[in-house]
């Protein structure tokens, strides 16, 4: 993941630059994994930091889409810009992967916001959307099987019952470890560390333990009010992952940040 901060217009050029050189550089048909994707730039957010600054995000988040789209991707407006409400999560658009997508594409299943009606042919196709900060945040369990953790994930994410705002997937990692990868939508109101309790109590009945954890890029300073310090987040430093250290230079009336 990178992240970006400038004032709306740079942000919109400096995507437009990323996703240049994402279609140079990554080819997905020479790309395998595990996480859910369908673009080599996979999601392009417009972050803004105040409420106040959601309708210059958005607007923002406008005008980059048919940017993207004019480079041969098509575009998909998800979340707060989504034209219906079956469109507004991720996992509409990426579910059977890139793989699926020409395929959904074609039979009018998956029909673009901006851009071309066919996937770009190494590059896929991107998500757009304004929202403020979420987590990306993942942690990994020892002691469980990949259905084990697929039914931890499945509790823990809101859809099946578990927290508000939480989105979880399980992944197998090497050495028999699984990862539950989640995303946070609001990192203050539901911090890492009670995303971990909860993934540590629903682990006891599969006999799991949560060994670690990682940060997908940065994070408010409030996602780590009472983070439990037995379950490290590998190489994370507050210094260089969270939002507020790292704009602490920068105008904080700009007050957007893009992804991708």
């Amino acid at each position: 993941m990178l992240t970006l901060a400038g004032p709306p217009a740079g942000l919109v050029d400096a995507l437009v630059a990323g996703a240049e050189a994402a279609i140079e550089l990554i080819d997905l048909n020479q790309h395998s994994g595990a996480h859910p994707r369908i673009g080599a730039l996979d999601v392009a957010p417009i972050v803004y930091l105040e409420a106040d600054h959601a309708g210059a995000a958005e607007a923002a988040a406008r005008d980059l889409g048919p940017a993207l789209g004019a480079l041969g991707l098509p575009v998909f407006l998800y979340g707060a810009l989504a034209g219906s409400p079956g469109r507004s999560e991720r996992h509409h658009f990426r579910g059977g992967g890139v793989e699926a997508l020409g395929e959904r594409m074609r039979a009018g299943e998956l029909e673009p916001d901006f851009g071309p009606p066919s996937p770009h042919p190494t590059a896929g196709a991107v998500l757009v959307t304004a929202r403020p900060p979420l987590a990306a945040f993942n942690v990994e369990l020892t002691g469980v099987t990949a259905e084990g953790g697929g039914e931890i994930a499945a509790a823990l994410r809101e859809a099946g019952g578990g927290i508000p705002g939480v989105r979880a997937i399980a992944i197998g990692l090497d050495g028999g470890r699984v990862q539950i990868s989640t995303n946070i939508h609001d990192p203050a109101a539901v911090p890492l560390g009670a995303v971990v309790a909860e993934i540590r109590r629903l682990a006891i009945p599969f006999g799991g333990r949560a060994v670690a954890a990682e940060l997908i890029g940065l994070v408010p300073e409030a996602a780590l009010s009472g983070y439990p310090a037995e379950v490290p987040i590998r190489g994370f430093d507050p210094d260089q992952r969270t939002i507020e250290a790292r704009l602490q230079e920068l105008d904080p009336r700009q007050g957007l940040g893009g992804e991708g």
